[in-house]
């Protein structure tokens, strides 16, 4: 990446990418990017305002407009994004490396990050590779042809979460472009960097200026702009509940497009029967632990809320528990660490109060529930807090209840199906879920009951490009991946051609 494109140090704070050209913001503001492992600072960005979203939404609307984008065809299109894959793999261990240090997580999860958006790009340019021109509607008469094809909304905002940056930010890029759609991207403030990177590398593989923009800001002045301004046509957001409704509120004025990604609360529905073996047993602990406490448990779709059956609910607890105490925790850059800091003090904060209000409210501590002490790999000055179990929990809770996004696991039983599938469905979110059984029937079931986006059986967290994802409830509206996720990005147009006028003669004359 170095060779090829300017590096963050090179472009120092000039994060600003308006009409293809790097800019700092107009105010000239700045703002240092801390590594959540020591709070040390690291890179410094531009902090962008309402001045230079202005900027880079008119940027999109010429490059929509009277650009060559929308325009170019489709074989040239899905061309560009593959070849952004190949820059991608290309760079995959730099980009790796600054996920891992803007968001806290490990290398290797930063790795499997940037393996999973190089994978989007593919999958968006066969997607629309392998399209057909449109879809003949039969008019019953040989003098009309009528056709209803796909065209591209126009100029797309887009505000992303700090918790997957570059993953989520490919989820609303890859499918905008493959459409033939322009942008405007505004990436959390916190953890910017990678986003700012992949506009480098969409700009390498082809794409003409002003089609790709990026503003560097926060949400209160940027994103609040972009999802009111009159020239976007499409606003997506993913990120929380509050944040969403006021996202949604703000594009309601001006009718545009709204796709949003909100919060989840996430069941993991344990049967005994799926613990019967040892290995089955293993299996459920393991992936429960996997569902919680991957990347700190800062992930929409993290199963915080385990549910399991009554008979086998103390062994199971007291096992999750002992490894869950065993997790290393240190900097993302480390051997051997599996768990890396909160993404701020501000977060770290937020876990410690959901904890002490559980308490309070009768939770039993089984593990964790404090900053761990310090070591070489985990400074103390870090945004570190112990993966934490709490049982005996109920769904009066707020820590039951509402989104944590922190590596906090909370335990309910039940004796009986329908208050397995009563308790899961007891929230006001519906993102994910899922359910561990040894009972084919029983799985199909309880997935079929549960109201939520999408339901694992017997496995947590994988997704496939080809499958949508999204939620029901308060977790948002629309949805992003496979055919679905590309229809977000379109309009839909009928085009009847009458091939032999005629005159219709309805009015004396």
């Amino acid at each position: 990446m170095a060779n090829r494109t300017e590096t963050l140090a090179e472009r120092e704070h000039r994060t600003i990418h308006v009409d293809g050209e790097w800019r700092e913001a107009a105010s000239g503001a700045t703002r240092e990017i801390l590594d959540p492992a020591d709070a040390l600072p690291f890179a410094v960005v531009a902090e962008g305002d309402e001045k230079d979203t202005d900027l880079a939404v008119a940027a999109a609307r010429r490059a929509f407009d009277t650009g060559d984008w929308p325009r170019t065809p489709v074989a040239r299109r899905a061309a560009v994004l593959r070849r952004v894959a190949e820059l991608l793999v290309r760079d995959r261990e730099e980009l790796g490396l600054l996920e891992s240090r803007d968001a806290g997580k490990t290398v290797e999860e930063g790795r499997v990050d940037i393996d999973c958006v190089a994978d989007a790009f593919r999958y968006f340019a066969d997607l629309v590779a392998g399209e057909a021109p449109g879809r003949v509607v039969d008019a019953g008469t040989p003098e009309v042809h009528s056709v209803v094809v796909h065209e591209p909304v126009g100029v797309c905002a887009m505000i992303t979460p700090w918790n997957y940056p570059l993953l989520q930010a490919s989820w609303k890029i890859a499918p905008a472009l493959a459409a033939g759609n322009t942008f405007v991207i505004k990436p959390s403030e916190i953890t910017p960097l990678t986003t700012v990177a992949l506009i480098g590398l969409l700009a390498e593989a082809g794409l003409p200026a002003g089609a790709a923009n990026i503003v560097t800001g926060p949400g209160h002045t940027v994103g609040a702009r972009l999802a009111e301004h009159p020239d976007v046509d499409l606003v997506s957001f993913t990120g929380g509940l509050v944040s969403g409704i006021e996202v949604a509120r703000a594009a309601a004025a001006t009718v545009k497009k709204v796709a949003l990604e909100l919060g989840g609360k996430n069941p993991n529905v344990v049967f005994a029967d799926a613990c019967a073996t040892d290995e089955g047993f293993d299996t459920a602990v393991d992936q429960a632990l996997n569902a919680a406490f991957i990347h700190s448990g800062q992930v929409c779709s993290a199963g915080g809320r385990l549910i399991v059956e009554e008979s086998v609910r103390e062994r199971f607890v007291a096992e999750l528990a002992r490894r869950a105490a065993r997790i290393r925790l240190g900097r993302g850059t480390e051997p051997g660490v599996e768990c890396g800091p909160l993404v701020s003090e501000r977060q770290r904060a937020r876990t410690e109060e959901y904890v002490a209000s559980a308490l309070a409210e009768g939770a039993v501590l089984r593990c964790g529930g404090k900053r761990p002490e310090p070591s070489p790999e985990r400074p103390r000055s870090g945004y570190f807090y112990e993966p934490t179990v709490l049982d005996h929990c109920h769904r009066r809770m707020r820590v039951v209840r509402e989104e944590v996004f922190g590596p906090v696991l909370t335990v309910e039983t039940f004796r009986t199906e329908d208050e397995a599938v009563a308790l899961a469905n007891d929230t006001e979110y519906g993102l994910a879920g899922a359910v561990w059984t040894a009972d084919a029937g029983r799985a199909r079931r309880v997935a079929g009951r549960l109201r939520h986006g999408t339901v694992w059986i017997n496995d947590f967290h994988p997704y496939l490009p080809q499958a949508e994802w999204g939620g029901f409830g308060k977790s948002g509206v629309g949805r992003e991946l496979g055919p679905a996720g590309l229809a977000e990005y379109r309009e839909t147009k009928h085009v009847y051609q009458n091939l032999a006028p005629k005159p219709v003669r309805w009015f004396a004359g």
